[in-house]
C-alpha cells in the first residue's frame, strides 16, 4: 500500500464530474514522466517484496480466533520501533536495512517490505528468508499475548452471520456503511477516508452492491443455502464461478477481496524496454505462479470449491456498470468492459517484434482519445493502448485539495487510475523526484503459510525474470489461453489435477537449446523422507499422501505432440530438428511447466538451472538457493502440496468437522494455531514443507 494522502475525500457524484479532468491531467503527467526518462537507464535490478499479515486475536477459554482491528495502534508501535537504533542489534547477517511496515485495506491487516531493495545476486536473494523472519518477529514482538501475526491468504471465518470474527466485535450496518454489507460491519475497514470512500464509490458507480459467489464444496452433511438459481452477477460464468444452480458461497463487501492476503514481488528494470519485456514475459506466468501458490479454500465459515482468491477479490472491487456488464444496451456508458478493474492482463506491451497482434485475441477496450494523444507525442502503438486501455476507467478517490496539480511534479492523477487497475502485472513508471526507474510488479500470488515458502516464490520469480532477460526467452502465448489459465488455476487442487496452456519453444531461434546448461548442480540434500512410494494425483480432498522422494528418482517423463520419446540425456533437451509451430502452446501440467517434458521444453526450472550455471557461484550458495527451488519444483510434481490443500486437508480431517462443509470456531482456532507452530517449527508439517524445514523458533520474538 503506497502512501496515504490526507484531505478531504468526494463522494462518487462529485468524483464524476472531474473524470475527464483527472484523466487529461493524469495523460500530462504520464508524458512528462515519459520525456524525463524514456532514454535514461536505472540502476539495474533492484527488488522488493511486499508481504502482508493478518493479526490474529486468541480467545483460549472459548477455542475461538478472531481478528484484532488494532492495526492503527499496532503500526503506531512498529513505526516508533524501527527508528530506534537499538533495533539494529537483532537485524540478521545479509540483512540491508531495518524493514518498513505499511496499513493496508483491513484494519487487522499489517503490510511488510524490505527496508532497502535486494538486489539480484545469488548472495543478496540467500538473504531473503532472514529478512521476512526479522519483520515477523519485529511484528510479533510487539503485540500483545494473545496475538500473532498469521500470513493466511483469506480469513475463513469473515462474514459469518451473526457470529464475531473480530476484536473489538463489529455488526453490519446495511444502511449506513459504506458498503451496506449484510455480512461485515464499517469497523473492518481501515480509518483513513480511502477505504472507506473507494469502498463507498465503487458500490455507487457499480449502482449496486458488489455481488460476490464462489462455489461451494459440497460433502456428505452439506446444507445446501437457498436462492441457487440467482443469476451471476456479471452474467458471465467461469470454470472458477458457479453456474446458475450451483450452490455458491455468497459476500458482499469490498472487504471479503481487499481483505484478503498477498505476496507481491516488485523489480526495478534497468529501462523501459527490459520493464516492457519482462511485463510481457511475466503475463503467462502469472497463472502458474496462482496455481502453485494457492491458499485460500475457505470463505464465509465454509469450504469452497476453490483454492484461490482471484475471483473473489475481482469481484469485490467490480465497479462497472449494467451497461459495461453487458447487461443492458450501452446508452449512458462509453465502452462494454469485459474485465473487472482487479483482473487480468488484456494486453501485451512491448515493442517487440515477436508481440504478434493475433496474441491479442480477447476484447480490450481503448479510450481512442488518450492513445491517440499518446501517439501524437511520439509513443509507439503498443505502450499508448496499453495506456488507452487503463484510461477507459474512471478514478475512484479523490481529494478536494488536489483537484489542481502541477502536472511537473505530481503524478497522483494518473496513478489515481492506474493504481485502481489492479492487475496481475502492473507496468509502474518511475515517480517524479526519485532515482527509481521503471518497474514492473509481479502480482498474482497468495501469501504462504511460512517465510521459507514466501522466500522461495520470491527467488524463483527473480531468477526466472533474470533468465527472461539474460536468454531472451519468448514466453508469448494467446492472452485468450492466459485467461482461461487464470480460471483454471484457482480450482480445487488445481496444481496437481489441471492442465494449463504454455508455449512450449521459449528458446530464440538462432539459440539452440543445446548450448544452454539446464541441469540443476549440485544436488542438495532431499525436502523429505527418502522412503516415499510413487504418488497418484487424487480429486479425493482428504488425500496427503504425498512424499518426497530422495532425490534419486527421475519424474516420469511425457510423450510431447510430436511423439519423440525421452532419452536418458534428455534432461539438457537436445534441440529439435524436424519443423515445429513456434506458436504452439499446448496443454501441459504444472509439472511440466515447472519442471520440463523431459523433452524439447525445459521447464521454467530449466531456464533458471540454465541461468544459474551461467554465474560463477560458489557451491554453498548454490546450495542454499536450492532449498528453495526444491520447494517449488516438489511442489510442481505434487509431491509437496499447496497451503490450500494442506489448509483443506486440516479442516476435513479436524475431529470437530461434521462433513458439511462448515469450518467452526473450534476447527479455525486450532487451524491458525497450528499455521503459526508450522513457521516457527515447533509442528511439522512434511506434506507441505519437507523434513528438513526449520522455523523461527518456540517463540518467534526477537
Amino acid at each position: 500500500m503506497g502512501l496515504l494522502a490526507l484531505g478531504t475525500p468526494l463522494t462518487w457524484e462529485e468524483t464524476k464530474p472531474l473524470a475527464e479532468h483527472i484523466r487529461n491531467h493524469g495523460i500530462t503527467q504520464f508524458l512528462n514522466t515519459w520525456d524525463r526518462w524514456k532514454d535514461n537507464t536505472g540502476k539495474g535490478l533492484l527488488w522488493g517484496d511486499e508481504i502482508e499479515y493478518m493479526v490474529a486475536s486468541f480467545h483460549d477459554n472459548e477455542k475461538k480466533a478472531v481478528l484484532s482491528l488494532r492495526q492503527t495502534e499496532i503500526l503506531t508501535k512498529l513505526q516508533s520501533v524501527t527508528l530506534d537504533p537499538a533495533l539494529a542489534k537483532y537485524k540478521p547477517e545479509g540483512c540491508n536495512a531495518i524493514p518498513t511496515f505499511h496499513p493496508e485495506y483491513g484494519r487487522y491487516m499489517l503490510e511488510s517490505t524490505p527496508g532497502f531493495p535486494f538486489s539480484g545476486t545469488p548472495s543478496s536473494l540467500v538473504s531473503v528468508e532472514s529478512d521476512m523472519r526479522f519483520r515477523r518477529q519485529i511484528i510479533r514482538s510487539h503485540l500483545k499475548d494473545h496475538e500473532l501475526p498469521i500470513t493466511i491468504t483469506a480469513w475463513p471465518r469473515l462474514g459469518v452471520s451473526n457470529e464475531f470474527f473480530t476484536d473489538p466485535e463489529t455488526k453490519p450496518d446495511s444502511e449506513k456503511s459504506s458498503s451496506k454489507s449484510e455480512y461485515v460491519g464499517e469497523l473492518l475497514t481501515n480509518p483513513h477516508a480511502r477505504f472507506p470512500t473507494l469502498t463507498a464509490n465503487i458500490r455507487q458507480r457499480r449502482g449496486s452492491k458488489v455481488d460476490i459467489r464462489v462455489p461451494l464444496f459440497i460433502d456428505k452433511q452439506t446444507i445446501l443455502p437457498d436462492g441457487l438459481k440467482a443469476p451471476i452477477s456479471n452474467g458471465i460464468s467461469t470454470p472458477a464461478k458457479p453456474l446458475p444452480g450451483t450452490p455458491y458461497i455468497h459476500m458482499d463487501a469490498m472487504a471479503f477481496g481487499m481483505g484478503c492476503c498477498c505476496l507481491q514481488i516488485t523489480f526495478q528494470a534497468w529501462n523501459v524496454d527490459e520493464a516492457r519485456r519482462v511485463y510481457d514475459a511475466l503475463v503467462p506466468i502469472a497463472p502458474i505462479m496462482l496455481a502453485l501458490t494457492a491458499a485460500s479454500p475457505a470463505f464465509r465459515g465454509q469450504l469452497a470449491d476453490v483454492d484461490a482468491r482471484w475471483n473473489v477479490i475481482a469481484a469485490s472491487v467490480d465497479d462497472r456498470t449494467e451497461e459495461e456488464r453487458g447487461l443492458k444496451p450501452l446508452k449512458s456508458d462509453q465502452y462494454r468492459v469485459p474485465k473487472s478493474r482487479y483482473d487480468s492482463v488484456s494486453l501485451y506491451l512491448s515493442n517487440d517484434e515477436r508481440n504478434k497482434p493475433e496474441y491479442h485475441d480477447v476484447e480490450a477496450p481503448i479510450n481512442q482519445e488518450v492513445r491517440k494523444r499518446l501517439l501524437e507525442h511520439g509513443l509507439d502503438d503498443k505502450l499508448a493502448s496499453h495506456v488507452g486501455h487503463l484510461f477507459i476507467r474512471d478514478p475512484l478517490v479523490q481529494f478536494s485539495e488536489t483537484i489542481d496539480q502541477d502536472d511537473e511534479e505530481s503524478m497522483d492523477h494518473f496513478e489515481n487510475i492506474q493504481s485502481t487497475n489492479w492487475q496481475t502485472i502492473r507496468f509502474k513508471p518511475p515517480p517524479v523526484n526519485s532515482p527509481i526507474g521503471w518497474r514492473v510488479e509481479f502480482r498474482s500470488m497468495e501469501v504462504q503459510l511460512t517465510d521459507f515458502e514466501n522466500a522461495a516464490f520470491s527467488i524463483f520469480i527473480v531468477l526466472l525474470t533474470r533468465a527472461i532477460i539474460s536468454f531472451d526467452l519468448n514466453f508469448y502465448m494467446p492472452i485468450s489461453k492466459v485467461d482461461e489459465n487464470m480460471q483454471r488455476a484457482q480450482e480445487r487442487s488445481a496444481s496437481t489435477n489441471q492442465s494449463f496452456f504454455f508455449r512450449k519453444h521459449v528458446f530464440p531461434l538462432d539459440k539452440p537449446l543445446a548450448r544452454f546448461d539446464l541441469q540443476s548442480r549440485p544436488v542438495s540434500p532431499p525436502l523429505s523422507s527418502p522412503t516415499a512410494n510413487n504418488h497418484t494425483h487424487t480429486n479425493n480432498p482428504s488425500s496427503s499422501s504425498h512424499h518426497i522422494p530422495n532425490g534419486s528418482r527421475s519424474s516420469s517423463r511425457h510423450d510431447n505432440r510430436n511423439g519423440r520419446n525421452a532419452s536418458p540425456s534428455s534432461s539438457t533437451c537436445s534441440t529439435p530438428t524436424e519443423p515445429y509451430d513456434q506458436d504452439e502452446s499446448p496443454e501441459m501440467t504444472i509439472d511440466q511447466i515447472i519442471n520440463g517434458d523431459g523433452d524439447s521444453f525445459p521447464g521454467l526450472m530449466g531456464v533458471v538451472n540454465a541461468y544459474l550455471n551461467s554465474l560463477n557461484v560458489d557451491i554453498g550458495t548454490k546450495c542454499d538457493l536450492r532449498r528453495y527451488l526444491d520447494l517449488i519444483k516438489y511442489r510442481a510434481k505434487g509431491q509437496l502440496v499447496t497451503p490450500a490443500t494442506w489448509i483443506r486437508n486440516f479442516i476435513i480431517t479436524h475431529p470437530a468437522y461434521k462433513q458439511d462443509s462448515v469450518v467452526s470456531d473450534e476447527i479455525n482456532y486450532d487451524l491458525v494455531k497450528a499455521i503459526d507452530e508450522i513457521e516457527r517449527g515447533v509442528k511439522a508439517a512434511t506434506e507441505l514443507l519437507g523434513k528438513d524445514y526449520v522455523g523461527s523458533g518456540p517463540t518467534g520474538c526477537l
